[in-house]
């Protein structure tokens, strides 16, 4: 048993969601943040798109397992507050740390990406002994020692069953050693409640993608036949799939947008599911991940 505390991470009995006025709001945000990171989430009852935002953010709050807290405030009723932030649109989102705004945005986002924001938020909390052991962990799992890492995961778990890093990474070593059935299982066997987080969504992106390049065709010949029918757009699908199982990422999301580009609604967003699943198995931050995301946008919401 690793002997490791769980410092950062909110008490059973707290609240991770709730509504707030700006009566408590230096209690419940200020205050608060110095023990984990808080999301606020301005909204009001007339905004569609708060209606989107709001369960998407709550459930990837929840799924963070109290290492972050998300309030609500109602703009309508609350407009000292509101106005002393500059909330000129809503929803908009702030998450303050340590008594500071440390991050943001504005506007409803899709499932994933609201998934990292609050992942990349926990993780500021995250620097105790069981995050060292993560840590240590993947450096393993990266340096080809499968079995440490195996090992240094599960006790992880042991200490924590609601660590999603752990079963995340408990997960990338059943990939690493080619047992694709085994690694479903180990992230199936996770608790509901974190099912959703990012780490988790991310090692069942990163099995599927394993999963599609046990079939991937040849590249030489997918090319010749995209160069042969620029229209024929599942064998550039096919050629982003070979693209991407010979680490191709990049190009393999070119192919992709590029199916986008023309035609978005192919086979019902085909190509549009594979990059989101590309995009999953990369961390937040990543490059192609990032550009990819915005040259999708533009591409949609042109």
């Amino acid at each position: 048993m690793l002997e490791m505390g769980q410092p950062g991470a909110a008490g059973a009995g707290e609240e991770l969601v709730k509504e707030i006025s700006e009566a408590t709001f230096m209690e419940d945000v200020i205050e608060a943040s110095k023990e984990v990171p808080v999301i606020v989430d301005f909204w009001a009852p007339w905004c569609g798109p708060c209606k989107q935002l709001g369960p998407a953010l709550e459930a990837a709050v929840t799924a963070a397992g109290g290492k972050v807290k998300m309030v609500k405030v109602n703009v309508d009723e609350n407009q000292q507050v509101s106005a002393q932030l500059k909330i000129q649109s809503i929803p908009t989102v702030y998450a303050f740390f340590d008594g500071q705004p440390v991050d943001g945005f504005q506007g409803a986002l899709p499932q994933s990406q609201v998934n990292e924001f609050v992942g990349k938020m926990a993780a500021l909390a995250s620097e105790g002994p069981l995050a060292q052991a993560i840590a240590a962990a993947q450096e393993m799992l990266q340096e080809g020692a499968l079995d440490d890492a195996a090992q240094t995961f599960a006790a992880i778990l042991e200490e924590d069953d609601k660590m999603a890093a752990a079963y995340a990474g408990l997960a990338e070593v059943k990939i690493a050693q080619g047992d694709l059935d085994q690694a479903e299982a180990v992230l199936n066997g996770a608790p509901a409640e974190i099912s959703h987080a990012a780490e988790i969504e991310g090692a069942h992106a990163r099995i599927a993608l394993a999963r599609q390049a046990e079939s991937a065709g040849p590249l030489d010949d997918l090319r010749a036949k995209v160069e042969a029918d620029p229209s024929d757009a599942e064998a550039r699908f096919e050629l982003a799939q070979a693209l991407h199982a010979a680490g191709q990422v990049d190009a393999a999301v070119d192919a992709l947008l590029e199916i986008v580009r023309r035609e978005a609604g192919w086979n019902d967003g085909a190509a549009k599911t594979q990059l989101f699943t590309i995009f999953d198995a990369l961390p937040a931050n990543d490059p192609i991940a990032l550009a990819g995301r915005r040259k999708l946008s533009s591409l949609l919401f042109a």
